[in-house]
């Protein structure tokens, strides 16, 4: 967690997140490089912004969030947050946008596909944690250490991370703060693959090219029907699964799939 003072910006929110199209691709990039990425409140929005552009446009299908520089992102940067915690906690949405850590209300209905590299603590955890698939720069470097800044995670770690590790292995890096590497953070369950230093986007990017010549709408179902499994338990899940299965078979995306298995072609798929 960086604990370097971010200066006046002035009158205007300075340039934090980059957002460029790849096909049916949204590419957000995190964008403060010379602070290792920290995230000031001006890169949270801006974040949340993206993800709500990844929600509501039709012609995307999937989200790759990277880094710029050589490093995912240092967590917090205090010396902007701190002073912003009100009352109820810390404004992070503003309208238009979507929490990327799906803990401020709702999360993003479409796939996203993370990388990262070097330094990748706190909040950058708790994305991973967050996102579908996670490719990791087997030099990255992770910590969960709000605690040595005496707060505590609150962008979705204390609620997915045991999930996804295990009560013990979760608490043991939680509760010390101490630092872990790439393999390590495979073994939790937080990273999916992890490549050389330097080809962590282009995977990723492959990959998420490979999800979005599926069906969008079945994509989506299953993303849905798994969150919600966990969320709420096998039987909720199990509950939807042949109600969900009618409203594909239905959808113009289902005739275009059979149409191509019978001509041993390969689908294009619309979305609808």
């Amino acid at each position: 967690m960086s604990d370097s003072p971010t200066p006046d910006d002035g009158a205007g929110a300075p340039r934090r997140v980059t957002v460029e199209r790849d096909g049916h691709l949204l590419l957000i990039g995190l964008d403060r490089p010379e602070k290792r990425n920290a995230a000031d409140l001006a890169m949270l929005q801006q974040l949340a912004l993206a993800y709500g552009e990844l929600d509501r446009d039709p012609e995307v299908r999937v989200g790759v969030v990277f880094a710029h520089g050589d490093h995912f992102t240092g967590g917090l940067d205090l010396g902007d947050i701190a002073p912003r915690v009100g009352p109820e906690g810390l404004a992070m949405v503003p309208e238009g946008g979507l929490d990327p850590w799906g803990v401020q209300g709702p999360r993003v209905r479409k796939p996203v596909v993370l990388a990262v590299q070097g330094t990748c603590l706190t909040l950058g955890i708790e994305l991973a944690l967050a996102s579908d698939v996670v490719v990791a720069a087997s030099d990255t470097s992770f910590a969960q250490l709000e605690v040595a800044r005496a707060i505590l995670p609150f962008g979705g770690a204390t609620l997915r991370f045991p999930a996804v590790a295990g009560w013990s292995s979760a608490m043991r890096w939680m509760l010390t703060g101490d630092r872990f590497d790439a393999v390590e953070a495979a073994r939790l369950g937080i990273v999916t693959e992890i490549v050389e230093p330097g080809e962590q986007l282009a995977r990723a990017v492959e990959l998420a090219h490979r999800i979005s010549v599926q069906a969008p709408l079945a994509v989506q179902a299953t993303l849905e029907n798994a969150r919600l499994a966990v969320a709420q338990g096998p039987d909720a899940a199990a509950a939807r699964l042949q109600g969900e299965l009618v409203r594909l078979m239905r959808t113009e995306d289902a005739r275009i799939g059979m149409e191509a298995f019978l001509r041993r072609e390969t689908p294009r798929f619309t979305g609808r």
